[in-house]
C-alpha cells in the first residue's frame, strides 16, 4: 500500500558526486517528506482519513507514505455502520512501519486515551462523571467509565452501609474521582461525596426556613423503641413516641414504617446544636377539646380495655380518650380483689360516665351501674 510519492531511490552505477542534479533533488525531497512525519512520535493520537472499509478492516491514511489497516473488531457495530470513506477519525500511532512497510494504527487505543484524558480533566477540575456498576469485587464494586474500569469502595457507595451490593449491578450513578493513577490503571471513585454535598446543601436550605410551629413534609428514616427519626431534607428530626398519637402507642412501628412520607409539626428547634423535635399528633385536633360535648354524666358508653392496674381498668372510648373504671365500680355483688378477675386487655365493655374532668383529662366510668 505504498504511495507513488514514496519511491525508493535506486543507486545508479555512477558515483554520488557524478549523480545528476534531478536525482539528487528527488532523493532529498523523499528524505524531507519522510522526515516531516517522523516528527510525530509513535505512541500518540493523530487524525486520519478513512480510505476504504474492507472485510479485514478499515484503511486509514494519516498523511504518511503508506496507510494503516485497523481491524473491524476495534469499531462498534454502530460506529462502523455510520463510517464512510473520507471521514476523519482519531487513531493511535503504534509504529511507523511494520514488516510490510505499513503504518500500524489502533482505534481502540485512541479511544481509551481520549477517555483517560477526559477522566483526568474531571479529576483535576473536581467534575462529576457517570459510571455503570458492572461487577462486585472484594471491598466494593467495579464501575465502567465508557470503557475504562474504576473502583468504587463499599464505604463510598452511600451515606449508609449497603447490605446488598448485587442489587446495584447494572445501575448508572454520578460519582467523583477520589484519586487516579493512569500508569497503573487505577481510578478510585466515590458516590458518597456527592450525596454528602447534596445533603449539606439541603440542610442549609432547611435550616434557613425552619420555625417552631411549622408543618413540614418528611420521610421516616429510622425507627427505635422511643421514637422515629424523620429526614426533613438534609437534617433529621426526632418524632418521640409520645407525640405520635393522642392515643396509646406501644411501639412506633405500630403506626409508621421506614420510608413512609408524613407531615410533621416542628415543636422545638435548637439552632446551635441543630436538634429538631417533631410532633405528628399535633397535626390533628386534641380529642379532649370536645369531651364535654361528647360525654355527659350518666351517659352509657362502650370501649376497649387497653390497660389494667391494681386499682382499675382503663377503657379507650376513642383514639386519645380513655376513661378509668375503678375496681370499686366494677360490681355490686362481688368483692373484686383485682380488675383482671373481671376484665382482660382487649375486651369490649359497657360503662356509664360518672365524671368528666376536661382540664386534667380524666373520665371516671362505672360498670356496676349498668347491672
Amino acid at each position: 500500500m505504498d504511495k507513488a510519492s514514496s519511491v525508493k531511490i535506486q543507486r545508479p552505477l555512477w558515483d554520488q558526486e557524478e549523480q545528476p542534479e534531478e536525482l539528487k533533488d528527488l532523493e532529498s525531497m523523499a528524505q524531507l517528506y519522510e522526515g516531516t512525519f517522523r516528527t510525530v512520535q509513535e505512541g500518540t493520537v493523530v487524525r486520519g482519513r478513512v480510505l476504504a472499509i474492507l472485510n479485514e478492516g478499515v484503511v486509514v491514511d494519516i498523511g504518511y507514505k503508506s496507510e494503516g489497516m485497523i481491524p473491524r473488531e476495534e469499531f462498534s457495530h454502530e460506529s462502523l455502520a455510520l463510517l464512510q470513506p473520507g471521514a476523519e477519525i482519531e487513531v493511535y500511532l503504534e509504529e511507523w512501519e511494520d514488516n510490510e512497510g505499513n503504518v500500524v494504527l489502533s482505534k481502540e487505543k485512541a479511544d481509551k486515551i481520549k477517555i483517560w484524558e477526559s477522566i483526568e480533566r474531571a479529576y483535576v477540575d473536581h467534575d462529576v462523571i457517570e459510571g455503570k456498576v458492572v461487577a462486585r469485587i472484594k471491598g466494593g464494586l467495579t464501575v465502567d467509565l465508557s470503557g475504562v474500569k474504576g473502583f468504587l469502595p463499599g464505604s463510598q457507595v452511600d451515606l449508609r452501609p449497603v447490605r446488598n451490593f448485587d442489587s446495584l449491578i447494572g445501575q448508572t450513578y454520578r460519582m467523583k474521582i477520589l484519586k487516579m493513577n493512569q500508569k497503573r490503571g487505577n481510578i478510585v471513585l466515590s458516590r458518597r461525596v456527592l450525596l454528602e454535598e447534596n445533603r449539606d446543601q439541603k440542610k442549609r436550605e432547611t435550616l434557613s426556613r425552619l420555625q417552631v410551629g411549622q408543618t413540614l413534609e418528611g420521610v421516616i428514616k429510622n425507627i427505635t423503641e422511643y421514637g422515629a427519626f424523620v429526614d426533613l431534607g438534609g437534617i433529621d428530626g426526632l418524632l418521640h413516641i409520645t407525640d405520635m398519637s393522642w392515643g396509646r402507642v406501644n411501639h412506633p412501628s405500630e403506626i409508621f414504617k421506614v420510608g413512609e412520607r408524613i407531615s410533621v409539626v416542628v415543636l422545638k428547634y435548637d439552632r446551635d446544636n441543630e436538634k429538631v423535635s417533631l410532633g405528628y399528633k399535633q397535626g390533628v385536633a386534641d380529642p379532649w377539646s370536645t369531651v364535654n360535648e361528647k360525654y355527659q354524666v350518666g351517659q352509657r358508653v362502650s370501649g376497649k380495655v387497653v390497660s389494667i392496674t391494681d386499682y382499675g381498668a382503663f377503657v379507650e372510648l376513642e383514639a386519645g380518650v380513655e376513661g378509668l373504671v375503678h375496681v370499686s365500680e366494677m360490681s355490686w355483688t362481688h368483692k373484686v380483689r383485682h380488675p383482671s378477675k373481671i376484665v382482660s386487655v382487649g375486651d369490649r365493655v359497657e360503662a356509664q360516665v360518672l365524671n368528666v374532668d376536661k382540664e386534667n383529662k380524666r373520665i371516671s366510668l362505672g360498670m356496676k351501674q349498668l347491672e
